[in-house]
């Protein structure tokens, strides 16, 4: 198992599939997971209840997009297009939640719909992958791309909160703190640091158009 795992981290596109993948899983999961909610709340004026339903619709509509992103991926022979295509899309309509407050509700909410179906690409991870590696590693590799995507939640929910606490203008409403706008654009801006990164690193990603590596 050591010698497998070990010459899975020979290849280098197993590295930047650990880190490039973070960037879409990181908005849905800690937006959609965690600090959604309570933005929502305070800065449009979302009842609990209607925010959790939009939060909720973000994360059906992520897992549902997912399953267009394969056959296209197939149907043009290659994964990086379609991969970066999310990346870019996904970051472009974050940008404008982050830098715009006050939204009309509708345009919000189609932002949000907008990035969980570019945020859907993620999935095309675990095909790229397994393809850059030989077959018989194909377990391994899939367990070491699943991390990678699960790295997105892990580092950003707690970020984003002690990017929250910094700004925090001492605020609380039931005990809990409450922040204002700046401070959710200082911390959802991490977001958006990831997503330029992981542009840069799926640069460096090796095509598999679509073939098994040998």
């Amino acid at each position: 198992m050591l010698a497998q795992l070990r010459e899975v981290l020979s290849y280098r596109n197993t590295w930047l599939l650990l880190a490039i993948p973070g960037a879409l899983s990181g908005i849905l999961l800690t937006f959609a997971g965690l600090w959604g909610v309570p933005f929502l709340e305070s800065q449009y004026g979302f009842t609990p209840r209607g925010a959790a339903l939009v939060t909720s619709g973000m994360l059906v509509t992520w897992s549902l997009s997912t399953l267009a992103y394969g056959p296209l991926s197939q149907r043009i022979g290659r994964r990086k297009p379609l991969y970066f295509g999310g990346i870019a899309v996904a970051m472009a309509l974050w940008s404008v939640v982050v830098f715009r407050p006050g939204l009309p509700r509708p345009v919000l909410l189609a932002l949000l719909a907008g990035i969980a179906i570019a945020a859907g690409a993620f999935v095309l991870t675990f095909a790229f992958a397994k393809e850059s590696v030989p077959a018989r590693l194909g377990g391994t590799i899939s367990g070491a791309a699943n991390m990678g995507v699960m790295l997105g939640g892990m580092f950003m929910q707690p970020l984003v909160g002690w990017a929250l606490d910094r700004q925090w203008g001492g605020q609380t409403a039931g005990g809990a703190r409450v922040y204002d706008f700046a401070a959710y654009q200082w911390g959802f801006s991490l977001m958006l640091a990831w997503g330029a990164a992981a542009i840069v690193l799926l640069a460096f990603t090796r095509e598999t158009y679509c073939r098994q590596a040998r």
